[in-house]
């Protein structure tokens, strides 16, 4: 009778020994697994937010240029009216009527200082102080900027190309004894504005001009 009941004894130590090696995995493994998932779940909102970051700054950067191309764009505009009325006021003697802003349709230069425009261009006033931010000789709106620019007659030369042009001396605005003698420099200073931007641009630039009907060369 007493071996019988250590039969059962024995059997149900090993019924429990087989529960103890079927267990669920420990505190420890269960711990790591979460920090694991915890760490690649921070790993990929950094790599997500640094993917937003890059691509908000280049759509930035891109937005930039364009603003500034826009600017240098109304800038060259500005310079190549400037070159036609100096060419224009040269040939005919005056500034032309149409380029006032009284005119019909309205010029880019201000009526108030069209006078001083004409002898600048026409060498009454040489180098005068007048600037494109303070007093410009011309104003329009290119491009959603607004565009100031400045004329400054700088001097007079002889044309470079013969003895005789070289000779010919000074016969008024440009003109010499062998027609088209001389050259006249003007510089001409072009800003840009754009003020719900506020973004600017500026282009300075030299301009060699004659009394022959050429048009203007650009020198600097």
């Amino acid at each position: 009778m007493i071996l019988r009941h250590s039969s059962r004894v024995t059997g149900h130590s090993s019924r429990s020994s087989l529960v103890t090696r079927h267990s669920s995995p420990s505190l420890g493994e269960s711990g790591l697994a979460l920090l694991t998932t915890v760490m690649l779940l921070v790993a990929m909102t950094v790599i997500g937010i640094a993917a937003m970051t890059v691509t908000g700054m280049g759509s930035r950067m891109a937005g930039f240029g364009r603003m500034a191309e826009a600017g240098a764009t109304a800038a060259e505009a500005c310079l190549g009216t400037a070159v036609k009325l100096v060419q224009e006021t040269i040939d005919n003697g005056t500034l032309p009527a149409a380029y006032r802003d009284d005119a019909n349709p309205p010029g880019p230069v201000p009526a108030g200082n069209a006078a001083t425009l004409q002898a600048e261009i026409m060498g009454q006033s040489d180098n005068n102080a007048d600037a494109a931010d303070a007093a410009p000789n011309t104003v329009a709106v290119v491009n959603n900027y607004v565009v100031n620019g400045d004329i400054d007659r700088l001097y007079a030369a002889p044309k470079a190309g013969s003895a005789q042009q070289f000779g010919a001396g000074y016969e008024g605005t440009g003109a010499g004894a062998a027609a088209g003698g001389v050259d006249i420099y003007y510089r001409i200073d072009c800003s840009t504005t754009n003020t719900a931007t506020d973004t600017r641009s500026r282009i300075t630039a030299v301009y060699a001009c004659t009394v022959t009907g050429e048009s203007c060369q650009r020198k600097i």
